[in-house]
């Protein structure tokens, strides 16, 4: 099993695009959690989100499942996956940039390893 600090640094290395082909067999794949120092098993042709929920975890905060809310912002730090659009209030083109994004408008292509625990209260204007 590779570590943390062994995927993130092949993922450096690499350079390999986050975003893949889709595919939609249904292959499962292992998420590494490590903030929360936990793993849980999340299928391609189901959202992180959806996974994280069907193999009983209780890793990334769970709101609304639709990407409105914002309240399973992660970051993802190594591993593939395809992505639905997110809405820009929760996640900016820096943030995108920068690996994060919204667990349930994500779905995984290969293991992860990811932050949980991102979500912060906007102030309204």
């Amino acid at each position: 099993m590779t570590t943390t600090a062994q995927a993130f640094n092949t993922r450096k290395e690499q350079q390999e695009p986050r975003c893949s082909s889709p595919d939609v067999s249904e292959q499962s794949y292992l998420v590494q959690v490590v903030n929360r120092d936990s793993w849980f098993t999340a299928r391609s042709d189901k959202s992180l989100l959806v996974g994280m929920e069907l193999d009983a975890s209780q890793t990334i905060a769970v709101g609304c499942r639709g990407g409105g809310c914002g309240m399973c912002k992660i970051r993802v730090l190594a591993g593939k996956y395809d992505s639905k659009r997110m809405s820009r209030a929760h996640i900016s083109e820096q943030e995108q940039a920068e690996d994060y994004v919204l667990a349930c408008r994500i779905y995984p292509r290969s293991d992860l390893v990811i932050e949980s625990d991102h979500f912060t209260v906007k102030p309204e204007l």
